[in-house]
């Protein structure tokens, strides 16, 4: 017996039809990571060897405007180093699904077609905030601290993970472009530039005069000042507005973000296949 589902009218309906199909999607993601665990563990391991390597091998040889520990200036730069580079693991997925035809799947069934592509995103944000928790007791066990007041550490950890939001949206969006999954290896390539010219190992006063407006300027620079500054972390400082903005800026370039990739997703998913 063929059951013919019934098509949402009411935007009450449509939406209720949406939030089902992503919920859908997202366990489908999770029930993937389950059965796969090697994916998380691989994930895991880079911002550890990162943490390790940074704060033991380069760290001696690291100066923090104004003096502080080194390894308390560069975590909350590995945290949000590690929410960047979650574009990649979006956008790797997404480009596998569409190779793979999962995606032409998803668009012959009658599903909301906002559903697929936010279950995407809230798959992702489940593992961005184990990623982070791993790397908060990383940091602790390596001598990081924060030295504000409980809400201001849950502020930060708020900030980093919204950073991550949007960056989700921006790997979903470049995944849905890329015509295979080579391509997305050299769309990886990208990311450790991008998260380099940021203040997130050095501060941008130690740069180059030009390259340090551009690392101030960075959308991951506005995040990891902010973590530093709610964390109490040393490496705060700069007389420009951007340096002296952080929180603000932290708000405002992930929902700008948000703003523009998120419909660009679901517009551009709409017309995969056309």
């Amino acid at each position: 017996m063929i059951l013919n589902p019934v098509i949402p009218r009411t935007p009450w309906e449509r939406a209720k039809w949406g939030v089902i199909d992503a919920w859908v999607v997202t366990r489908r993601d999770l029930t993937h990571w389950v059965r796969q665990p090697t994916q998380i563990i691989a994930g895991l391991m880079f911002p550890i060897v990162s943490v390790l390597l940074f704060g033991y091998v380069f760290g001696s040889a690291m100066n923090v405007p104004g003096g502080g520990n080194y390894r308390e200036f560069l975590m909350p730069g590995m945290f949000g180093q590690a929410m960047m580079f979650g574009i990649g693991t979006t956008m790797t997925a997404v480009v596998t699904d569409k190779v793979l035809g999962i995606t032409n799947r998803f668009r012959s069934m009658p599903m909301a077609r906002s559903g697929v592509v936010v279950g995407r995103s809230l798959a992702d944000m489940l593992n961005s905030v184990l990623d982070l928790v791993v790397l908060v007791l990383c940091g602790l066990i390596v001598g990081w601290t924060w030295h504000g007041g409980f809400g201001a550490m849950l502020a930060a950890l708020g900030l980093l993970l919204l950073l991550r939001f949007a960056f989700i949206w921006i790997g979903i969006y470049v995944g849905l472009l890329l015509p295979n999954a080579e391509s997305g290896a050299a769309a990886w390539g990208l990311l450790f530039p991008l998260s380099m010219i940021a203040n997130t190992f050095v501060a941008p006063q130690m740069m180059p005069s030009w390259l340090g407006v551009i690392a101030e300027w960075n959308p991951l620079s506005a995040t990891v000042g902010a973590a530093r500054e709610l964390f109490g972390n040393p490496g705060m400082g700069g007389v420009t507005w951007a340096s002296q903005n952080p929180v603000l800026l932290a708000i405002l370039w992930p929902v700008a973000l948000i703003a523009i990739f998120l419909p660009l997703s679901v517009r551009r998913y709409r017309k995969l296949g056309r």
